[in-house]
């Protein structure tokens, strides 16, 4: 099949790249895929990113080009661009006014889609790209579906129309259908779970040499990750003699307040501010299990702002890395039945326990670790992925024929 998936900026920027594993696998089951990032803007800053962008078209949200085909649509089939009301059926003009600037790239994504063939238009998140997606299916007659995560459900724009216009809806957590019922009273119909994937690994049997463990939260520095709770659990764990130390790979807002908080409480020989790590140098801390065990100590700071299924721990999964999280969004969904600890959200005293009986029991790190990776062996391996998506479009066109 020919597929388009429309993204939010990706290859381009740093938030999407953990939609790679599922790109690949298509592509290598033989499907044809172009990408189209709504808005692309910002550097190509992951290699994995950068081998997509030979397979895609990344046009600004508006253009001469975009421009020329919206008035060629409007010129010779104006009723056809009236279809295109309902994105601005909303009583809120903070989503209007998004999807209005979505229009115009809505009739040229039309005109690729029939010109290229393509079987499926399929948005990555159920915002404007959705919106884009969407106004462009109805342009071309191109079948089409979009995958929700949690922010961009919260955010309602549209939701329950788009629910009721797409083929269907793919929830990276189920979770994310209980958050969307009451925006669309008909969602359960078109639902599927369909979690994100990654690709599973061989478990290291050689463990690189070190002094005491190593924990790494490898996340940006944003407030919903909640680096100064890790924080405050790492300074507990100094005050009881346990010898732990903690990376932190990322970068964002918080950097420079993170930096003061670790200073004040004098943990400069405990906490190591890594940076911005590539996706291959992450990896190969995990590979020759360079790190004993990985942690999240996300929040949920309400209207959608909490993680879905993070790619960083099951990234770590893979590996046989034994991680630990809060019981926050899809997160529990993750590592529920042993597959990793889970601990409360905001809560630094649960948090250091957890992290202590990790860096104190090489044997509980080694069968957590295991079920972790049978976790995502079962229902996270990106191959498996790939083809319940590929079985969805080729349902989805079906049954438009």
């Amino acid at each position: 099949m020919r597929l388009i998936y429309v993204t939010s900026s990706f290859p381009f920027g740093p938030g999407e790249v953990f939609i790679v594993p599922e790109l690949d696998s298509l592509q290598q089951m033989g499907h044809e895929l172009l990408v189209v990032p709504l808005w692309p803007h910002g550097e190509v800053v992951h290699e994995d990113a950068a081998r997509w962008l030979p397979r895609t078209l990344a046009s600004p949200l508006v253009s001469i080009e975009i421009i020329r085909s919206l008035l060629v649509r409007l010129s010779c089939q104006a009723w056809s661009v009236g279809r295109l009301a309902h994105l601005f059926d909303c009583r809120r003009l903070s989503v209007t006014l998004k999807n209005l600037t979505a229009l115009p790239k809505c009739a040229w994504l039309a005109e690729v889609a029939q010109q290229w063939g393509a079987d499926h238009i399929h948005a990555f998140w159920a915002s404007t790209v959705a919106s884009l997606a969407w106004g462009a299916a109805e342009l071309s007659g191109t079948p089409w579906s979009f995958t929700a995560h949690r922010f961009d459900i919260a955010q309602n724009n549209l939701f329950g129309k788009k629910v009721s216009h797409a083929r269907f809806v793919r929830f990276i957590a189920q979770n994310g259908i209980r958050m969307s019922e009451s925006l669309a009273g008909d969602v359960k119909r078109k639902a599927v779970t369909v979690h994100l994937g990654v690709q599973l690994r061989p478990i290291a049997s050689e463990v690189a040499p070190k002094t005491g463990t190593v924990a790494l939260c490898a996340a940006s520095l944003i407030p919903v990750k909640s680096h100064s709770v890790l924080i405050d659990a790492v300074d507990r764990l100094r005050s009881r003699g346990v010898a732990l130390e903690l990376w932190l790979a990322g970068d964002g807002e918080l950097h420079d307040a993170l930096l003061v908080d670790v200073q004040r409480r004098q943990l400069g020989d405990r906490v190591r501010f890594l940076g911005v790590l590539s996706h291959s140098a992450l990896l190969d801390l995990y590979a020759t299990h360079a790190v004993d065990m990985v942690v999240l100590a996300s929040a949920d700071l309400g209207d959608g702002l909490h993680e879905g299924i993070p790619a960083s721990l099951m990234e770590a999964m893979a590996f046989g890395i034994p991680v630990i999280g809060t019981e926050t969004g899809g997160i529990p969904e993750l590592l529920s039945d042993g597959a990793g600890l889970i601990v409360p959200a905001n809560d630094p005293a649960s948090l250091a326990n957890a992290l202590q009986r990790l860096s104190q029991d090489e044997g509980m790190r080694a069968s957590i670790g295991y079920a972790g990776w049978n976790r995502i062996q079962e229902s996270f391996e990106t191959v498996n992925i790939a083809l319940q998506m590929s079985r969805l479009f080729s349902s989805a066109n079906s049954s438009a024929r």
